[in-house]
């Protein structure tokens, strides 16, 4: 699988506030009380489960940043599959500093391994149809950008990243503006010709009066599959289809089946399991 193009450009001052948050003002006490300033140790970062790798770039910066020295051997990259057992990385280098990275570099490396993980388990459940999975804004302050990452990883799309990148039209704007007809009349006078516009609707009367503007998606808002179908049917390709709300593993194929372009699932982001990484000390 090709590696999914990294945000390399946030990696360090993300490396930085996590390593700050661990180290504080006094750094590791029991490394520095422990091991001697230039001893050196050899480790290995295994998994010890099977999924979907995601995050590698930034277990690499944390190491790195606390010795520029240390030798860093990948074994496997970004969006590869592992099984329980297998070694994704070698390492050697100043004792305190690895053991001191050891921390940040995992819980960045099993978060969003988790998070690749997750999203693989739904891609696969849908890969006999022609729907994506896709991520939603319900992520973590600060590793957005890393999750929707991870997302990609995991053989996921991505959603827009924030509110200034599309037009996307919930229930609130709805009722707040009048009704279907007042808010799409109202986006499309300020929208400028660059932005997309989508607009979540809960019922097929709400999706009759949209198909009469004209916009780039409709997001179906849970609806059951048998709604779903007459959807995708009435929007006769005239826009892309989005379902969303409630998903999970058990009912996402279901839902795929019904026709729909892209399923939406915050769950990846806001509830992936942790990934179980180690590191093991090698004498």
């Amino acid at each position: 699988m090709i590696e999914p193009t990294f945000p390399h450009h946030l990696t360090q001052s993300a490396i930085d506030t996590a390593l700050q948050e661990d180290l504080g003002l006094a750094g590791d006490i029991t490394g520095n009380a422990v091991l001697g300033a230039d001893d050196i140790m050899s480790g290995r970062i295994m998994a010890r489960q099977s999924g979907t790798i995601a995050g590698m770039p930034l277990a690499l910066a944390a190491f790195a940043r606390l010795d520029p020295d240390i030798v860093l051997a990948r074994k496997m990259s970004d969006g590869d599959k592992v099984e329980a057992g297998e070694v994704i990385l070698t390492m050697q280098g100043n004792s305190r500093a690895v053991l001191a990275a050891e921390r940040v570099a995992l819980n960045y490396l099993c978060h969003l391994s988790g998070v690749a993980s997750l999203t693989a388990k739904f891609v696969e459940q849908v890969k006999a149809t022609n729907a994506a999975i896709c991520c939603t804004r319900k992520t973590l302050p600060g590793l957005r950008a890393f999750q929707k990452y991870a997302v990609r990883a995991g053989g996921g799309q991505n959603h827009r990243y924030g509110l200034d990148q599309a037009v996307l039209i919930k229930d609130n704007h709805i009722a707040s503006a009048g009704g279907v007809k007042q808010v799409l009349e109202r986006v499309s006078k300020l929208a400028g010709h660059m932005v997309r516009i989508e607009i979540e609707v809960d019922t097929l009367a709400q999706l009759k009066t949209v198909m009469n503007y004209k916009v780039d998606a409709v997001l179906l808002d849970n609806m059951k599959p048998a709604m779903l179908e007459k959807a995708v049917a009435l929007v006769d390709g005239r826009a892309v289809t989005e379902a969303s709300g409630g998903v999970n593993l058990q009912s996402v194929k279901h839902i795929a089946e019904t026709g729909v372009d892209l399923i939406s699932v915050g769950a990846l982001t806001h509830s992936a399991p942790v990934f179980d990484f180690g590191l093991d000390y090698r004498t």
